[in-house]
């Protein structure tokens, strides 16, 4: 274990929980609107982030009064998977107790935003009434399993998702603390934890994504987890998977310590010994990762320290053999799945798009209204994609027409009316409730998108195929660092542009240009689509065209505003 540092004061609250438990239970139970000191801590264990509406912090602090505090409640679902009777308790639960909306994020997770403290117990426990739990969703654990969720023809897809499921329950916490706060589980004998055997008394040094991609859709970013399984085919059946490790988007401004990092290839793991080799991997996180510095607790920083000859051997001493050589296997191509699909057995699924993730009603737009009759009408299941959009899977084809005259009674936008940029638009919710966010983000990229729109359409370049990522903070929720053009928040109403990604996950960005500020965002990369336009080579991609003609050359041939 690395104890060359002392331990951060969270590892300490985390140590001293009682598995997780605290103060929790008594905090909850008063009258005060907010959780204080270790109960804050450790609720995102189970699954909440205490914040506060931040577009009223100003008129609160000029009155005296406290934040307006609220809370944020992220559901864990492997895969994106909801049965139609899941689906409708979320959308019940958004009108009940958070602000009306759902929010997809781009780990197939659903939010509640709004949430207040008297109702944190009512969610929690009508989430787990439909077997939705939001233990493990947050915290220093393993987040949610993503995966590609289109349920596509073949028996592929159906066996990684199961992995998917399979592999979430394996890597839960066992404490019985959450059952005992938020469903009235009893309380085990003198409250003594029982053991944690994958992560102990600590739990992890901080969070653990893990995902898992096919070659010919990249749809999850597999190469920014934690820990990742790319699938390994031999004549239409699941050999097993090549085993990625050290993803990670997280980074600080200011601390070039701090960096995004992509997954290296560890190895191959069978179908069979794939939940084994991921414990293994998480058990040497465990160990070794760093406790006294939280900015250096993932997984990269650790591979990067030691190497991967060094891990690699820490993983093999957990499982008691070597890892088998991985399989000459690469990602090749991604999909976002909008529109009709055929599935099987005369059943379609349809891809809707949500803009930013945000399933709400606007105006004319009543996305959240639309959705939930359908589901109501058709009983479909329901799946959230890596790219913050629904699949509505197992429909007749007999009611493909129901199902598009129902978008259209709402307003909802088909795909077929989309720009190529914003149906690969992505942002994270920034402010006003992330009390990380330095700048705007879902609420921003909109008009942004709006503006590249108009911009690429004068060009000739409105078809050409981009992801566009924006995000309020360094931290990475939205992937920006691995897309083709990303803004990323600097302070407020400032971004950091970031170019030269790949659509398909497998390259980073680089930094463009500094602070710039919002309204002067399409004007800043103006330039670059120009050249694009202009030198590109056949159907290249944005981001393929910044990386080959390489940050430095783009930035000494146009004037950048900063």
């Amino acid at each position: 274990m690395n104890d060359d540092k002392p331990l951060s004061a969270v590892e300490k609250v985390k140590e001293g929980s009682g598995g997780l438990r605290g103060d929790l239970a008594a905090q909850l139970a008063a009258d005060a609107p907010h959780f204080t000191g270790t109960g804050a801590q450790l609720l995102k264990f189970h699954g909440s982030y205490q914040q506060e509406d931040r577009d009223r912090r100003r008129e609160r602090r000029g009155t005296g009064e406290e934040p307006a505090y609220q809370f944020m409640v992220r559901c864990k679902i492997p895969g994106g998977l909801l049965t139609a009777g899941q689906y409708l308790a979320l959308d019940e639960l958004a009108g009940c107790y958070g602000n009306g909306t759902l929010r997809v994020t781009t780990r197939q997770d659903n939010q509640f935003h709004g949430v207040v403290k008297g109702d944190l117990k009512a969610t929690i426990r009508a989430l787990n009434d439909v077997l939705v739990t939001t233990l493990g969703a947050c915290g220093d654990v393993v987040r949610n399993v993503v995966t590609c969720p289109a349920p596509l023809p073949g028996g592929l897809r159906s066996e990684v998702l199961q992995l998917a499921r399979r592999l979430s329950d394996h890597l839960l916490p066992r404490t019985r603390a959450y059952h005992e706060i938020w469903l009235n589980g009893e309380q085990v004998a003198e409250g003594a934890p029982q053991p944690e055997p994958i992560y102990g008394s600590r739990y992890l040094p901080r969070k653990f994504k893990v995902a898992i991609a096919f070659p010919d859709d990249n749809c999850c970013d597999v190469h920014s987890n934690d820990l990742g399984f790319l699938v390994v085919s031999d004549g239409g059946r699941l050999a097993g998977f090549n085993v990625l490790v050290g993803g990670g988007l997280g980074r600080t401004h200011g601390k070039q310590d701090t960096y995004p990092r992509l997954a290296d290839t560890l190895g191959f793991a069978a179908t069979d010994e794939a939940i084994e080799v991921a414990e293994a991997v998480v058990k040497v996180q465990r160990d070794h990762g760093d406790r006294g510095d939280r900015r250096h607790a993932r997984l990269k920083y650790l591979l990067d320290e030691r190497g991967l000859d060094w891990f690699r051997d820490e993983v093999e001493r957990q499982l008691g053999r070597p890892l088998a050589p991985p399989a000459p296997v690469q990602v090749q191509d991604i999909e976002d799945h909008l529109g009709w699909h055929d599935q099987a057995d005369g059943r379609s699924f349809y891809g809707v798009f949500v803009e930013n993730g945000r399933i709400q009603d606007i105006g004319e737009r009543r996305l959240r209204s639309g959705l939930s009759r359908i589901v109501r009408t058709l009983g479909p299941g329901v799946r959230f994609t890596p790219q913050q959009n629904v699949l509505l899977t197992d429909i007749p084809n007999g009611r493909r027409a129901l199902v598009e005259r129902i978008l259209a009674d709402h307003g909802v936008l088909r795909e077929e009316t989309l720009s190529a940029v914003r149906r690969w638009s992505m942002a994270c919710p920034a402010l006003p409730t992330c009390g990380l966010a330095l700048a705007e983000a879902e609420r921003a990229l909109p008009d942004v998108v709006t503006q590249l729109e108009r911009e690429l359409e004068r060009l000739g370049l409105a078809d050409a195929a981009l992801t566009v990522r924006m995000t309020g903070c360094p931290n990475g929720c939205a992937r920006p660092y691995t897309a083709d053009l990303a803004f990323v928040g600097r302070s407020l109403d400032k971004y950091a542009v970031f170019v030269g990604g790949s659509m398909l996950g497998t390259r980073l960005g680089v930094v463009y240009a500094d602070l710039v500020p919002r309204n002067q965002l399409v004007a800043a990369v103006r330039p670059l689509f120009e050249r694009y336009r202009d030198e590109r080579l056949g159907a290249e991609r944005f981001g393929d065209f910044c990386h080959r003609v390489g940050v430095e050359a783009l930035r000494a041939s146009v004037p950048v505003t900063q």
